[in-house]
């Protein structure tokens, strides 16, 4: 496991041209969408990064894919992909596209070619959120006390508006997978969330492992983008900065 340093504040330490820099696209998880990263965008583009955040309906996993694609051709230059939780599914897939030159997973999943989201979580210790979902019209909804373990951490606000406008994915979602197994070609970043109720922290720690991740744990929730904005960004910058040194 490679050590993680962190990156400069904004306005330190590198020079730069902003036009040098990779952009940066976000992936989000199921019960979310690409609002779920309002916290970290605007530091990135205040440092000069161009970014955008793909949204996608979470139908299949293909569709999905497909979508951050979209979006990568609506990006200037060669893109470090950000995936939480299910999204680290998505980046898994989308990154073996040749605009993309690193990857940076937050408590996500990463699946190998031979397994799917769930296959992967079924190694480990079922997570409490699981434990407090419903399926409903053939999608799979959290119930009430179960945005705690989702995004505990968070103010009693916070997490009235994360369930409020959370986003149900496909019930079968995690049965299948696309094609594409990126961290086996890609430089790639980990962040451990060490306090997660969704993501199993075990399976994180295995997930970025194997894939030979700079790798950093912080005791936060399921949701480090909002509960712990400034090191998330810190990770984003390091890994564009070494991604774009090693593309070079």
């Amino acid at each position: 496991m490679r050590d993680f340093v962190p990156a400069a504040k904004a306005g330190e330490g590198s020079k730069v041209s902003n036009s040098a820099r990779p952009s940066v696209v976000f992936c989000h998880g199921i019960w979310a969408d690409g609002s779920c990263f309002s916290k970290v965008i605007p530091p990135l583009q205040a440092a000069g990064y161009e970014v955008m955040s793909a949204q996608y309906g979470l139908d299949t996993n293909i569709g999905d894919v497909a979508a951050v694609k979209r979006t990568l051709d609506r990006v200037k230059s060669p893109a470090i992909l950000v995936g939480h939780s299910y999204g680290g599914a998505v980046i898994t897939a989308a990154g073996i596209d040749d605009r993309v030159i690193g990857l940076v997973y937050i408590a996500a999943i990463a699946p190998d070619a031979d397994e799917t989201s769930q296959s992967e979580q079924d190694k480990f210790p079922q997570t409490e959120i699981f434990k407090n979902i419903e399926v409903t019209g053939g999608r799979v909804w959290m119930r009430p006390e179960g945005v705690k373990y989702f995004c505990g951490g968070l103010s009693e606000q916070e997490q009235e508006l994360v369930y409020a406008t959370h986003y149900a994915p496909d019930a079968d979602l995690f049965n299948h997978n696309a094609p594409g197994t990126a961290w086996k070609t890609k430089p790639s970043w980990f962040i451990v969330a060490k306090q997660d109720h969704t993501v199993h922290p075990d399976l994180e720690r295995a997930a970025a492992k194997r894939m030979n991740a700079s790798t950093i744990e912080i005791d936060s929730s399921h949701v480090p983008m909002l509960s712990h904005p400034d090191i998330v960004v810190d990770v984003i910058r390091k890994a564009a900065e070494a991604a774009r040194s090693q593309a070079a």
